[in-house]
């Protein structure tokens, strides 16, 4: 039997058959022009924006604010879900989920405290929604560009791989 590590206590039998995947949290934050902030890995070759794993037993929108504290070092609250993506799985990798959330319009304050951390991420830019498939992978500028979409109309983008789920 299966144990639930948060818990010691056996996972019910059918929950130790369900497929795993895993979860990141991303934010969409934006400046007064309505760029979007991107960031540089230093162990990717493209920017992507902020966010990462959700660790275990963690609400996926307190991981997106612990994400911002922990990559521009800054706190600050995160808003509605603008679209949760479903990633194909790849080599070495299962299936995953990525969910993004709204970050809101950074005040002139907080892009002067932006603070990366350099084991982490080399830089940061602004991009205009015209300027992300020149920054971004193809499915990352199609998340994008969707959730920017699903702002403005006030709904959930719903996508698989970046493309509108069916």
């Amino acid at each position: 039997m299966t144990m639930d590590e948060s818990s010691a206590v056996p996972l019910d039998p059918y929950a130790a058959t369900l497929a795993r995947k895993w979860m990141a949290a991303t934010v969409l934050l934006r400046n007064a022009a309505g760029e979007v902030l991107l960031v540089d890995p230093t162990y990717k070759p493209l920017f992507e924006l902020p966010g990462g794993a959700i660790d275990e037993n963690e609400p996926p929108r307190a991981a997106a604010r612990r994400e911002v504290r922990e990559e521009l070092g800054f706190d600050r609250p995160v808003g509605r879900l603008l679209g949760m993506d479903w990633v194909p799985p790849k080599p070495g990798w299962p299936d995953g989920m990525i969910l993004l959330y709204d970050g809101g319009v950074l005040t002139d304050a907080e892009i002067t405290a932006i603070r990366l951390p350099p084991e982490e991420l080399a830089g940061w830019v602004f991009a205009a929604p015209d300027q992300l498939s020149a920054l971004l992978p193809e499915h990352m500028v199609r998340r994008v560009t969707a959730c920017l979409s699903a702002l403005e109309a006030g709904t959930v983008a719903s996508l698989e791989h970046g493309h509108p789920a069916r």
